[in-house]
């Protein structure tokens, strides 16, 4: 790997598992940081263990409790792209004046609505109000935010137009504020997918080399319908016996992700209707990021089912990708912005919520009329091409490439300057642990004040305790 001082330099921090099995935001880091790295230096950080390799950029691993090792990076770096918890696990990352990316393709405030609703009121209350503080820092403070669609985008417009970002300087600069809020959908692999083994066909116990099978390529998470899935095979069950549905990860790999209460009704509602290990099937494991194509090309149809709340208004269902990788024509709840895709192309079919007997309909239907289904892989083969991995990062490199300050950074550190001043007054109020770093404490209180101070006492504790 060479590097020159030609090219920006570009930071990536995540979170997120990156190894072998990888969920949606080490995926997208990973790809990013192979897209990014063919134009600019790149360094990937995480503060969990990284388990795989690239000779085209840089991985380092830093303890979230090392601000101290963050700083070498933060200071190497031109531009940092950030996700999720970063500004809060690193202040270093947080009050850099290097130019930031936010990531905010995983709208993770609605999904605290659904992730968190069966919890006690008082926790579910506590987790929403943690999720929007992460994003307002984030949104206080970026120069340059990514969304992974245009309804994306007019959710965090209207963020930044709340905080005071949509202002005359950066109106000035971009009326449009294109420029500003980027839509940089996740991807999918330029590369058609390779099967070197059976997954599921004559491999799953119960699943014959001769059966039709369906699908789910995903986790089971609250926001998500899969019982009404259920539902519609066992509708079909004894009229198409050979239909299978198989759920490729019921369980996430991540220790820090828990099940959910939709997986416990998926499975009872399975064991209910005298289908579970006979047409419906549950991978315990989550499986590893290479060997995906095993099982999606042992399948014959994709199929996503979700609720009609917020946040499907404003997903980017990932899997869907995956379905569209493999060639798979769709089965999918209307509501979202892949719906309307499926739609408006003809890449499958498009159910109303909660309707077991027209998901049921719609599986039948495509798997009875083969011209149609050969149509339907056809149209996909086209459309695939427009959500490769360097198509969709496209705006993200052209940024990194010649980056550029918000037209409001002025503005933007002005008022931090202002804020920490005027809260440093409360600092003999806190806890004495805060006093060993005045500057850390005035940070945490000029950014979210004393609710921002009590969610990282919160956090010390749960470290401490594990």
């Amino acid at each position: 790997m060479t590097t020159t001082r030609d090219r920006s330099r570009v930071l990536l921090v995540s979170g997120d598992p990156i190894g072998r099995r990888m969920a949606g935001p080490a995926i997208r880091v990973w790809n990013m940081a192979e897209v990014l790295a063919q134009h600019c230096d790149v360094r990937v950080v995480s503060w969990l263990p990284i388990e795989r390799e690239s000779n085209r950029f840089e991985l380092a691993f830093v303890r979230e409790t090392d601000d101290r090792a963050m700083q070498e990076h933060e200071a190497w770096a031109d531009v940092i792209v950030v996700q999720g918890m970063g500004f809060r696990i690193f202040p270093s990352i947080a009050r850099t004046e290097k130019i930031v990316v936010a990531d905010l393709y995983d709208p993770f405030q609605l999904e605290q609505l659904e992730m968190n609703k069966y919890s006690e009121p008082g926790k579910w209350a506590e987790e929403v109000t943690k999720a929007v503080s992460l994003l307002n820092e984030q949104i206080a403070r970026a120069d340059c935010f990514l969304a992974a669609s245009e309804e994306q985008r007019s959710l965090w417009l209207g963020n930044l137009s709340a905080l005071g970002r949509l202002n005359p300087a950066t109106y000035l600069a971009d009326p449009t504020f294109e420029s500003l809020v980027r839509v940089v959908p996740f991807g999918l692999d330029p590369v058609a997918p390779l099967q070197r083994r059976h997954g599921i066909k004559g491999t799953v116990p119960g699943i014959e080399a001769t059966d039709r099978v369906l699908i789910w390529g995903g986790g089971i998470y609250n926001w998500f319908d899969p019982v009404t899935l259920v539902g519609a095979m066992g509708l079909i069950a004894d009229t198409h016996p050979d239909i299978k549905l198989f759920f490729l990860s019921a369980r996430h790999f991540n220790p820090d992700v828990p099940d959910m209460k939709a997986l416990a009704d998926a499975v009872e509602a399975a064991e209910r209707l005298g289908v579970l290990d006979r047409t419906v099937f549950f991978n315990e494991s989550w499986v590893d990021y290479e060997s995906r194509a095993d099982f999606l090309l042992d399948a014959d149809l994709g199929v996503s089912t979700h609720l009609w709340h917020a946040e499907t208004r404003f997903s980017f269902r990932t899997r869907i990708l995956d379905y569209m990788w493999a060639g798979l024509p769709i089965v999918s709840t209307e509501g979202d912005v892949f719906a309307e895709l499926i739609e408006r192309r003809g890449l499958g079919a498009v159910v109303p919520t909660g309707d077991a007997q027209a998901a049921a309909d719609a599986i039948v239907g495509l798997l009875a009329d083969p011209v149609r289904y050969a149509e339907m892989r056809r149209r996909i083969e086209a459309v695939r091409d427009e959500f490769t991995w360097p198509r969709v990062l496209a705006p993200l490199v052209e940024y990194c490439i010649d980056p550029q300050p918000a037209a409001d950074r002025g503005e933007v550190f002005a008022r931090r300057r202002s804020v920490s001043r005027g809260s440093f007054d409360r600092i003999l109020v806190m806890p004495r642990g805060f006093r060993r770093d005045v500057a850390l404490l005035r940070y945490y209180l000029g950014r979210g004040g004393t609710k921002l101070v009590a969610e990282k006492i919160q956090e010390r504790r749960t470290r401490r305790a594990r």
